[in-house]
């Protein structure tokens, strides 16, 4: 997964500078991301790997004189208990990117690429050396009113959706307590192995 994208936004009082009231970038801003991972992959973390750090954004700012201390680039790397490795790129000072985000899954058969924008979708199948490659397309559409609804590309709405159906119509809850748990728990375990530059495991981080 790969985000390129603009430096966080101002907010009340500029609580969003600090790690202490954050729980630092990979928390606040990449949860969703690792949530995402654990979503594709089925499977659990055992161990988490960030090399990140604070090298372009907010070098400037001071509040009451302190420096703000949020990552604002880093690799992760994450395994899985069912053998498969995933991998976020973030960057923070990249808002000229064509692609905000990225997704590529790659496995024996083939490799998927999900770009926004524009929501292309790319398949590239394997094909054996030299051979011609078989490479497709396709646009994914969202529906207007979506867009217009909420933000993240019509996300917003479908999630809004779900989220009340399942209040209203008891319908199957899509995301619990658990999964927000766990990807924030894969949060702490990255600032946790940018800050000492070591590999975390899991079982390190309360609430396992």
């Amino acid at each position: 997964i790969r985000e390129h994208r603009f430096p966080f936004l101002q907010k009340v009082n500029d609580w969003n500078r600090f790690s202490a009231n954050t729980g630092g970038t990979m928390v606040e801003k990449c949860c969703h991301f690792f949530d995402l991972m654990r979503h594709i992959i089925k499977s659990e973390p055992t161990r988490v790997y960030c090399s990140g750090n604070m090298d372009i954004n907010h070098q400037d700012e001071r509040y009451d004189g302190r420096k703000p201390d949020i990552i604002d680039n880093s690799f992760t790397v994450v395994d899985f208990a069912n053998g498969t490795r995933a991998m976020l790129d973030l960057c923070m000072f990249a808002e000229g990117a064509e692609h905000q985000e990225e997704i590529s899954a790659t496995g024996d058969k083939a490799r998927l690429d999900v770009l926004i924008p524009p929501g292309e979708m790319v398949m590239s199948p394997r094909v054996g050396f030299r051979q011609p490659k078989q490479v497709t397309r396709e646009t994914i559409h969202v529906d207007p009113v979506a867009l217009a609804a909420g933000s993240h590309f019509g996300a917003t709405f479908y999630q809004q959706r779900a989220w009340i159906d399942a209040i209203l119509n008891g319908a199957p809850v899509q995301v619990t307590a658990q999964d927000g748990l766990q990807a924030v728990r894969m949060g702490a375990a990255a600032e946790l192995s940018a800050a000492t530059g070591r590999a975390i495991e899991m079982s390190e981080i309360a609430g396992g």
